[in-house]
């Protein structure tokens, strides 16, 4: 199996990293922002959605998202003081604001949320190898 290393410059781009990393587990300790290099990153187990299903349960995989020319961060729906808390990450959208500037929204179940300001959109999308069995298969009830 080949590790994925996305790039985004555009919300199309976008949407394929959001489609590959749907159903991530996030630990809320694994979420940073790094104001000085204006960098705001999250270690993920990604559910594999891509490689089939050879597995009944599917497999999940270490993962590194980052967002590059981050100038502001806020949160909601999400205690942020809880560094073992889980999120299930459920959609990543962009909308321009002013030029190439705009806003990013991590969208997590349960209605919590965390918004980028961005100068730009560049996120990279990286597997880290481990890979795993999954406990489960991720299933959506669609209205």
């Amino acid at each position: 199996m080949t590790d994925l290393k996305l790039l985004a410059l555009d919300s199309e781009d976008l949407e394929v990293i959001s489609t590959h990393v749907q159903d991530a587990v996030i630990r809320v300790g694994d979420m940073g922002y790094a104001r000085k290099d204006r960098r705001f990153a999250m270690l993920m187990n990604r559910f594999d959605w891509e490689s089939g299903s050879g597995r009944a349960k599917g497999q999940r995989k270490r993962a590194a998202l980052h967002f590059d020319g981050v100038q502001s961060v806020a949160t909601a729906g999400i205690d942020t003081n809880a560094q073992d808390g889980v999120l299930e990450l459920l959609s990543i959208q962009y909308e321009a604001i002013d030029g190439p500037a705009g806003i990013i929204e991590l969208n997590f179940a349960g209605g919590g949320s965390v918004r980028l300001g961005v100068e730009c959109l560049e996120a990279r999308l990286s597997d880290l190898g481990a890979t795993w069995a999954a406990a489960a298969k991720p299933a959506h009830v669609l209205d």
